[in-house]
């Protein structure tokens, strides 16, 4: 997986972790960032722009509701908000009376879920992550993982490990630069 797309997708999961904790400032950086795609899936399947504006606004009530179901260990986050815009149009689609012709054309369109390659790519870049974090000192692994999957502040990291703000800013940035080359070995 490319580096770039790796820490895209863990800061959007990051980003979700905070929305599930309602943070609007998550939740409004998440709508800037993942908005346009998501406008996009819904214009593609509902084939209407100002249906498709109202199952965005739609689709982001449910991410803000349901934001605490996203499992990272079963789909990427970009996959899963994938998927909520889709079945969220898939049932609009369904909603629709004497339209059967948009159902059989939805049914036919292949489905956003990442497939079983893609998976396996997955699951072993999960390995590798878990391994490297194993390399880091324990505490340091509580940190990155508090800070990059569960979206604590630096400050709130500093208060829990009991440390300086800055001493905490040199061990994510330290443990970060270690994960790094460890995944670039691999």
């Amino acid at each position: 997986m490319a580096k770039g797309a790796q820490s895209q997708g863990e800061a959007l999961a990051a980003l979700l972790a905070r929305v599930a904790l309602r943070d609007r400032v998550a939740f409004s950086t998440l709508y800037s960032a993942q908005g346009a795609k998501l406008f996009a899936i819904c214009l593609r399947l509902l084939k209407d722009r100002r249906e498709a504006e109202d199952a965005l606004q739609d689709v982001f009530v449910k991410i803000w509701i349901n934001a605490d179901r996203y499992a990272p260990d079963v789909a990427s986050p970009s996959a899963w908000l994938n998927a909520v815009a889709r079945n969220l149009c898939i049932d609009r689609l369904r909603a629709r009376r004497g339209d059967a012709a948009d159902v059989e054309v939805l049914e036919a369109l292949p489905s956003l879920a990442p497939g079983p390659e893609a998976e396996a790519i997955r699951a072993s870049d999960g390995r590798r992550i878990a391994a490297c974090m194993e390399g880091l000192a324990p505490e340091r692994a509580e940190a990155v993982r508090r800070a990059y999957v569960e979206g604590e502040s630096y400050l709130e990291l500093a208060e829990r490990f009991e440390v300086p703000l800055n001493t905490m800013r040199s061990w994510l940035r330290r443990s970060l630069i270690s994960l790094r080359e460890c995944l670039g070995d691999a």
